[in-house]
């Protein structure tokens, strides 16, 4: 068994929707918990709209690269296709995160999936949601959630809005 962190982000057609069906389906992997959705800008070169983003955590008898083809799964089942590189997406899945039964982080320099996500602490549309989720989260390499989200830039952090609270 083993427990792992993901990042759902959309932001092409119903966005809210798309994150409520990956959630819905990640029930039959052994979700444990997910965050609220937040609004976020988007990320990357690209010009696109603003993002819904979500954490997930799961349990289960997948390994790192099953939890991997499992994202890949939810985002062909969502329509995504990867023609622009940091561009716009029906669904996004990122594993952040797999830690086995013991809590011992697992650790993978692999191009395909590298654990921990090499990007994760310096991204408050994933830090934010992770951290209101578990405020005791701790991204292995990189020490507490609460210290990475103090340490991001303030512009950063407040553009991470929760959504059901927009109007």
């Amino acid at each position: 068994m083993t427990r792992a962190v993901l990042s759902l982000g959309a932001n092409l057609g119903d966005r809210a929707g798309a994150l409520r069906t990956a959630l819905t389906a990640l029930k039959a992997d052994g979700l444990i918990a997910r965050s609220t959705l937040y609004e976020t800008p988007p990320w990357g070169p690209v010009e696109q709209p603003p993002y819904l983003n979500a954490i997930a955590v799961v349990r289960g008898p997948r390994d790192a690269a099953g939890w991997l083809a499992r994202a890949h799964e939810l985002e062909r089942d969502a329509g995504r296709t990867r023609d622009v590189r940091f561009g716009p997406r029906t669904l996004d899945v990122d594993v952040i995160t797999v830690t086995g039964d013991d809590g011992t982080p697992v650790r993978s320099d692999d191009p395909a999936l590298t654990l921990p996500h090499p990007r994760a602490h310096e991204r408050a549309f994933v830090l934010v949601p992770w951290l209101t989720l578990d405020p005791t989260a701790v991204l292995p390499g990189h020490g507490s959630v609460a210290d990475l989200v103090r340490a991001l830039p303030a512009d950063d952090v407040d553009a991470v809005v929760r959504w059901d609270h927009l109007h």
